[in-house]
Parts: C-alpha cells; sequence; structure tokens
C-alpha cells in the first residue's frame, strides 16, 4: 500500500506500507507481539518506520539501512532502555516506507517527524520560519524585502537570518547603501513624485525617472556582491567613487559616498565573529544541564554573521547528546537550506550520511566537520560558550516559573501547579473584525505552537456582545477538546483557565464547561482595577469569591505578563483580520465573478454597494456581463425567501 504522506515529486522510489494490529492492552508483550508480526514481512533495505498506538497516533518515528534488522532490535527488551521499553509496551502496529539509499530515509524521517510531532522522538520545538532577504527579480527595478515561508516568487533569497530585527537592520543597510527601492509594484506604479525615502537618501527613486534602468541594475549587483560576502570590493569601489567626485570639485556627490561608505564600514564593524575566511557556514554547539539541553546555531553568509538563535529541543531524556545533536540537525534543515560547511561542537555518530542527505537536498555539495584546532574551532567553542549562557538563564527562568506555578497552585486551590495554563481575551472594534484568542503557557514558558485564534461566526452571537463572543470561544475550544482528545491523554487538557474579563465572563465560560459536561477544569476571571491600572486586578472565582493581591507580589507580575501576552495576541488577530477586510469586497465572495468582471461592474457603478443596490436591468447593462451573469449577480445579493 502506497503511503500518502509522502512526496511523490521527492522520493520516487517505490513505497511499501505494513500495517499490523495487536491487542489495545498497554503492556509490553502486546507491543513485542505486534512488532513481531510486521518483522516477519520486512525487507532488509533502508526505510522509515512509524510505531503507532492503539488510537492509531503516531509514537515514534525512525529510520534504518537495513529496516528488517533495526525493528527487530526493539524485540530484545533487556537491551532498550526504560524509554524504549514504555514506547514498544504502548505499540499496537507499524508502518513502513521502503527507500532507495539511507539518506533519501533520513530526509523522510525528518519530514514524518515535523509532520507528526511524536512523544518518543527528540522534536525542535520552535516551529517559527526563519527570515530571509528576497531581491526580487520579476520587475525591471527588482525590490528588495524581508521574505518568510515558501519561496514562490522570482529573485535571489540570501539567509538565513537568526531574527526580523536583523534582517531589518541588513535592509536598512542596504537602502542606506545602494539605494534599492522597498514599495510594492502597486505603490511604484502610482508615484509621481519621490517618496520621503528618496528625500532622505534611502532610495534612488526609480519610479519617477531619477534613475535608468542600466545604472540602478548596477546597485542590484552591487548589492549582491555585499550579500554574498564581497563587501570589500564594494569598499574599494565607493573610495575610488568618492575620490574621483572630490577631484572634480563634485562635494555634494563626493558625500554621499562618504556616507555610503561609513554605512558600509559600520555594518563591517557589527559583524564581531569575524568570519571572513568561512564563507557560508552554519555553527551548532549544544549545552545540557540540569535535565535541560540547549543548541546554539550561528549563521555565516558570506563571511557576515547573520545572528545567532537558542534552541530548546523537547522529549531528550535518556537520549545521548549526540543523537540530539544529529536528530535536531536533519528536522532544522528540513526546511532552511543547509550551508555549504556545517560545523558542530562534536563528532557525530552519522556524520557521513547527514551530509550526503543534505547534498542531496540542496542539491549541492555540503560537508560536516567538528574542527578540534585553528579558527574554526575558536568559533565553535565562541557558539558552545553561549550555548551553557543562554541554558543558565533559561534554568534560572524556569525556576521562577516553577515557584510562580506553586503559588498559583496554592491562590486558587489547584491540587498541583498547573501543567498548562490557557488564557483567552477578545478583540474587536464596535463589533465589527472580531476574533477570541487563546494562547497556552506551562513550566517551560509560552507554548506559541500552541496558541488558537478564533474568528466569531456564529449568526447568534451579537456584534459587540462580550459574554456570547466568550461563549462560542470556549464552547468551540471543548468540542474540540471532547472530540480530538477524550480520554486526555495527549496533555493538550488546560489545568487552569484565565479569562480576561470579570464576573459576567466568568459566568458565560461557566455555562459553557457546564453544558459540555466539564467539571474539572478551574477557571479565574481576571478584570482590571479602578481606571483600569495594572496592579490593581481582581480575581474572580465561581461562586462570587473576589480577591486582590498586593501590587509587588512576584505571582501577581507572572499573572499580568500572561493576561497582556493574550492581549496583544487577540489585538494582533484583530488587526491582521482588519487589515484584510479592508483590502476584500462584496464581490469577491460572488459566484463567477472574476478580477475582469469585478473590473467592469466597479467601473460601471463605481462602488461594490452600487452593484449591491443595482436593479437586474442596470446591471444587464454592464460591458462584459450577460444576462445569465446579471441574474446571477442579483440573486446573490437578493436571495429569495
Amino acid at each position: 500500500m502506497t503511503d500518502p504522506t509522502t512526496s511523490p515529486g521527492r522520493f520516487n522510489e517505490e513505497k511499501a506500507t505494513y500495517t499490523v494490529r495487536g491487542a489495545d492492552a498497554p503492556d509490553l508483550e502486546a507491543g513485542i507481539a505486534a512488532i513481531r508480526k510486521v518483522v516477519k514481512t520486512l525487507p532488509v533495505r533502508p526505510g522509515v518506520y512509524r510505531m503507532l498506538d492503539a488510537r492509531g497516533d503516531v509514537l515514534y518515528v525512525g529510520k534504518a539501512r537495513a529496516l528488517k534488522n533495526r525493528v527487530t532490535s526493539y524485540t530484545q527488551v533487556p537491551r532498550l532502555t526504560k524509554r524504549l521499553q514504555r514506547m514498544v509496551a504502548q505499540t499496537r502496529s507499524m508502518q513502513i516506507v521502503t527507500t532507495h539509499t539511507e539518506a533519501e530515509a533520513l530526509l523522510l524521517e525528518a519530514q514524518l517527524i515535523k509532520r507528526y510531532r511524536p512523544p518518543y522522538n527528540v522534536l525542535l520545538r520552535d516551529d517559527k520560519s526563519f527570515p530571509f532577504i528576497l531581491l526580487r527579480e520579476d520587475h525591471d527595478f527588482p525590490r528588495v524585502q524581508l521574505h518568510r515561508g515558501a519561496r514562490r516568487f522570482k529573485g535571489q533569497y540570501y539567509g538565513p537570518f537568526a531574527s526580523a530585527g536583523s534582517v531589518r537592520e541588513t535592509l536598512n543597510a542596504l537602502q542606506k547603501l545602494f539605494l534599492l527601492r522597498s514599495c510594492t509594484d502597486s505603490f511604484f506604479a502610482n508615484r509621481s513624485r519621490p517618496c520621503l525615502l528618496y528625500q532622505i537618501r534611502r532610495c534612488s527613486a526609480p519610479c519617477v525617472g531619477r534613475i535608468d534602468e542600466a545604472a540602478y541594475d548596477e546597485l542590484v549587483r552591487d548589492a549582491k556582491d555585499f550579500l554574498s560576502g564581497r563587501s570589500t570590493k564594494i569598499q574599494q569601489k565607493l573610495g575610488k567613487l568618492m575620490s574621483e567626485a572630490a577631484e572634480k570639485q563634485d562635494y555634494e556627490l563626493a558625500a554621499v559616498y562618504r556616507d555610503r561608505l561609513r554605512a558600509l564600514t559600520f555594518i563591517q564593524g557589527a559583524q564581531a565573529i569575524h568570519a571572513e575566511k568561512l564563507g557560508d557556514a552554519d555553527l551548532f554547539a549544544l549545552a545540557a544541564k540540569g535535565g535541560q539541553m540547549c543548541i546554539q546555531a550561528f549563521f555565516i553568509r558570506g563571511g557576515q554573521n547573520w545572528g545567532h538563535r537558542s534552541f530548546f529541543p523537547a522529549h531528550t531524556s535518556d537520549v545521548p547528546e549526540e543523537e540530539v545533536l544529529q536528530s535536531f540537525l536533519a528536522q532544522f534543515y528540513e526546511e532552511v537550506p543547509p550551508a555549504r560547511l556545517v560545523l558542530t561542537d562534536r563528532p557525530l555518530p552519522e556524520a557521513e550520511l547527514l551530509a550526503e542527505a543534505f547534498s542531496e537536498r540542496a542539491a549541492r555539495k555540503v560537508r560536516l566537520q567538528a574542527p578540534q584546532r585553528g579558527e574554526t574551532a575558536r568559533m565553535v567553542r565562541q557558539a558552545a560558550r553561549n550555548a551553557e549562557e543562554e541554558l543558565d538563564r533559561r534554568l534560572a527562568e524556569s525556576s521562577t516559573t516553577a515557584r510562580n506555578l506553586r503559588e498559583i497552585a496554592d491562590l486558587f486551590e489547584l491540587p498541583e501547579p498547573p501543567e498548562r495554563i490557557e488564557v483567552y481575551d477578545n478583540s474587536h472594534v464596535m463589533g465589527t473584525n472580531a476574533v477570541g484568542a487563546m494562547i497556552v503557557a506551562g513550566p517551560e514558558g509560552f507554548r506559541k505552537n500552541a496558541y488558537r485564534k478564533f474568528n466569531i461566526k456564529r449568526p447568534e452571537t451579537a456584534p459587540g456582545d462580550d459574554f456570547a463572543m466568550m461563549r462560542e470561544v470556549l464552547g468551540r475550544r471543548f468540542a474540540r477538546l471532547e472530540k480530538e482528545d477524550p480520554d486526555r491523554s495527549r496533555g493538550e487538557w488546560p489545568d487552569l483557565l484565565l479569562i480576561d474579563g470579570g464576573k459576567g465572563q466568568l459566568s458565560a465560560v461557566c455555562e459553557v464547561l457546564e453544558d459540555a459536561g466539564v467539571h474539572d477544569v478551574p477557571v479565574v476571571g481576571v478584570s482590571k482595577g479602578p481606571d483600569r491600572n495594572a496592579g490593581r486586578e481582581t480575581f474572580h472565582l465561581p461562586g462570587g469569591r473576589e480577591f486582590t493581591l498586593p501590587a509587588n507580589a512576584p505571582v501577581l507580575f507572572y499573572l499580568q505578563r500572561l493576561r497582556d501576552e493574550a492581549h496583544r495576541f487577540a489585538i494582533g488577530a484583530h488587526r491582521q483580520k482588519r487589515a484584510k477586510s479592508l483590502v476584500t469586497s462584496p464581490l469577491d465572495d460572488v459566484p463567477g465573478i472574476g478580477p475582469g468582471r469585478k473590473r467592469a461592474l466597479l467601473m460601471h457603478f463605481g462602488t461594490a454597494r452600487a452593484v449591491k443596490g443595482a436593479a437586474l436591468e442596470d446591471l444587464e447593462k454592464v460591458p462584459g456581463i450577460s444576462r445569465a451573469t446579471a441574474q446571477g449577480i442579483y440573486d446573490y445579493f437578493h436571495p429569495r425567501g
């Protein structure tokens, strides 16, 4: 049976899937029996295996050079760690996908881990996409911009950068140095005079002809050289142009080149890691302490330091550090293109296999090294120091968070410190573009990959009715929980609900929980004090009990952070929805109306509202609108009955 989860364009080999069901009881013998049934049909060839529990949820994804040998090892219980014994005890079926090579299996393994996030795999927790600089080349005058996500546009992509802030710094430098445009194509097409960026010498104003295409292309070539690490060439060129302008006594032009040269010198000074000889490289170092691990990554492109980021992988207990780093790298490069050189602070057991897989993905040679001496080793040691320091900060924050969670348990009379706190808030303007928001926090901090936003869409929810909005949001949330995790085995049920609001919002939530038959989830409402002062919040509990906390109580600051994060997320979701509504039209949803007919209608009537109120006879007079189409438009806006 062909595995539907893999991309046929990426793996061309025949994929065979074997599934065997065992008993539902979670015991070791049943798990071993299920695995042995699979082993009988397995080939001795590379592939990926998935272990599934009685419900069909993926417990673990692994790859093997010889599937039969690897899967057989799970039946040899004395050789398994306690962690793997627990996994085998829960296993009731397996799915197998064969591949041509072990490198292909490694790539597929990373895809499936990212998709299913199994509880027994080391997981890359940070699911945010990395920002890139995109030099778009689908216009006569290319624009430079920040880019995340799929590479849909024609142009050159430079990255990854560690953060959006480091991208913006580089974009700012590009504007000063090369005067490239950053505006959208529609803004560019509708200019009649230069914008402010031209006035402050951040753009060459190609939109109004202040620079011709040939001169602009030269700026683009210089920008590519800079982003590719050839900044010395740019520095020499700017110095020469400044000298020539000064010799001609064109001091104003010489000053322009001087300012651009200063901007370049500043950027070069900011790249303090001194990685000129590395070219394109990624550095990784791992630190372990207190049961947690931190991986520090540095991104070097063209000899320039494009920032660093810390990662705290999950499910690392009882897993060797080398295996954690190896699994992390495979998942990390699932979406991020690997650099030509990947440096690690320790040798990895399957370094050659990783290099082969990364080379296959990048369609070029990728080297994986663990330097022991020289400049590269010094840089890796620097990354290791950063990892240790970041882990120390994390452990200190975790200690503080753990103390706050214990105090919350005492404060709200919980049986134990909460592992999952859900905070809810709503945002709207006069009832329009209403959204609800849920953020999640726990011992490890904010779990941003668990955040959810809810578009308020039920007809019975009156615009602006905060109580009805809260009922809708919580009703949908718990209906989904009951469907997806009825036995509460997946850790997605909250240990505490915090509601931004007072008695009314709290009562609405309690009604929802009562209707859903949920009686064991504590709920607390948090209302702001007089004049909405932070520090004078009132906490509302079911049954009418209320209390406040001292203004300097650490647990109050923690609860304020949770409330403020929910507020921030709700406002952001509302602003996104409002911005989207500003560029949409009622005509977008009319069946059979594409861009051409929409343009004809707007040209004829002036506004979408006028189209909505037009008579059938008037619609038939629009060029390009047939009688049948006019009837369809009229019926859409004037439904019968």
